[in-house]
This record gives C-alpha cells, sequence and structure tokens, in this order.
C-alpha cells in the first residue's frame, strides 16, 4: 500500500495492461468534466473555493478554446502522487511551492483517482480561472501555461501523473515570457484566434 505523501511508479499494466504509447481514450479511464470558475483575488486561505460574488462559472469549451486543453495523448509513463498533512514532510512548505504560479516545459497530465484540488489557470486576459478536480477527473495543462495547484479543503488528492517520454517536472517560476514553452504557447493561442493580453 502506498502511504500518504508518497510517490508510486506502477508499470504501464496499471492502467488496464495498455501497452505504452498506447492512446488514453474515454474509454479506457473514465473522465468527468470538472467544474471551473473565475476566482477572487482575496487573500483568504488558498483551498478554499474563491468564488467571485456572484459566481462565475468557465464552460468546458471555453477552457478548451482558450488553453488548447485535451484530454487525448499518447502516453509512455506514469506514477502516482499522494497529497495529505501529517504524512508529508515539510508539507505545508510543498504545498505552497506547488501554489507558485509556474509553466513547464512539458504537458502536465493528471488524472484524478481519489480526493480533490483546485488547478488554477490564467486565461487570455492574465484572469485566474480555477478548475476544481475530484475523483475520475482528467486535465491536461499545455507546456508554457501559466498554473498552480492546491488542494481544496477536504485537504487529500491522489493523482496519477502520466508523461510522454521521460519523466520531467520543473518549474518555472512566474515571470518566464521568454521561455520557449511559453513562447510556442503564445503562437498556438494565436494562430487559433485568441489574442493574448501583454503581460
Amino acid at each position: 500500500m502506498v502511504g500518504c505523501g508518497s510517490i508510486h511508479h506502477p508499470q504501464p499494466k496499471d492502467l488496464g495492461n495498455l501497452e505504452p504509447r498506447t492512446l488514453i481514450s474515454h474509454q479506457q479511464i473514465p473522465v468527468m468534466a470538472p467544474e471551473a470558475w473565475l476566482i477572487d483575488e482575496s487573500d483568504q486561505d488558498q483551498r478554499l473555493p474563491h468564488h467571485r460574488n456572484p459566481k462565475e462559472f468557465v464552460s468546458l469549451s471555453k477552457l478548451q478554446v482558450q488553453f488548447i486543453l485535451t484530454i487525448f495523448t499518447i502516453l509512455t509513463l506514469q506514477d502516482l502522487l499522494e497529497l495529505c498533512p501529517g504524512k508529508v514532510e515539510n508539507y505545508e512548505e510543498k504545498l505552497k511551492n506547488f501554489y507558485r504560479e509556474h509553466i513547464h516545459a512539458d504537458e502536465e497530465i493528471r488524472y484524478c483517482l481519489e480526493g480533490s484540488g483546485y488547478f488554477d489557470v490564467r486565461d487570455k486576459d492574465d484572469t485566474w480561472i480555477r478548475i476544481w478536480i475530484k475523483e475520475g477527473d482528467m486535465i491536461v495543462l499545455p507546456a508554457g501555461i501559466y498554473h498552480r495547484f492546491t488542494l481544496d479543503t477536504s485537504n487529500y488528492v491522489k493523482l496519477m501523473r502520466l508523461f510522454i517520454g521521460e519523466p520531467v517536472w520543473t518549474a518555472y517560476n512566474r515571470p518566464q515570457e521568454d521561455h520557449p514553452a511559453r513562447q510556442v504557447y503564445i503562437k498556438t493561442l494565436e494562430s487559433s484566434g485568441v489574442a493574448v493580453k501583454a503581460h
């Protein structure tokens, strides 16, 4: 059994005997539609929903257009990550690190096995959108998108981290406007007709 706060590296068979480089689809992993909304900019506990007043929800279709989010990709490796207080060394500090705004040079692909948490992403106007992932949800954040992660008030999540090629998880804290992944992301958005606000 994997302890809370640990990382486990299962073999591809853990995904239903799928071979490496198999196309993962919603027929093989049940993917639910996560909820998303614009968030307030208060300094309250980051684990709270931070709804605006009135609440402003964001449709999945808007997320797909603005962020080029996809749920289909070719995957080669995976591991499991459980986050909860009490069993993770330096838990509060790790959660603060996840909550710092950053990008990655590769896609961030996460499938929620248990628990829940929030991925915050910046829209084209540099406004935060909060995406609430729960058991059965899968999210793919494109390389170069500004984002952050936190648990919600349940203080527990078990995520399957999926990788294309070698597992690399390097966070580049904002600002990263000159990073190649950020430049490619901006060009991809602009080529799809989404004007991105200068930051």
